[in-house]
């Protein structure tokens, strides 16, 4: 079973950064896509961005152009770095590992980690 541990949050001013973590069982990125999702209260949750195996990434036109997914797979682990941080990102930050299919669709992914809060005050 595909294990993800998210870290990295934490609460932070508006315009400020924070980069989020997430350590995935071994192996995991040579073979699946992994996305980053988040969840604000009250709302339905939303797919950020995407990375390939082959690096080719995606992203929400809420946070193009701020954020940036990578990867790292001889540390079994992907990031998010989050620039302009705005009280509009406040959220629970996922990330999950895609079976196939689209990545903005949630059923097409095989695990998600316990999550990280991300709290932006204005």
């Amino acid at each position: 079973q595909v294990q993800l541990v998210e870290s990295g949050g934490g609460l932070v001013h508006a315009g400020e950064s924070l980069t989020l973590s997430c350590v995935v069982s071994e192996f995991v990125l040579d073979y699946y896509a992994v996305a980053w999702w988040r969840q604000a209260p009250g709302k339905e949750h939303e797919g950020i961005s995407v990375i390939s195996t082959d690096e080719e990434t995606w992203y929400a036109d809420s946070v193009k152009g701020r954020f940036t997914i990578s990867r790292d797979n001889n540390k079994n682990t992907m990031f998010l770095q989050m620039n302009s941080l705005k009280p509009e990102d406040t959220a629970v930050y996922y990330c999950g590992t895609l079976r196939g299919g689209s990545w903005e669709a949630p059923n097409n992914y095989d695990g998600w980690g316990q999550g990280t809060q991300v709290t932006v005050s204005s």
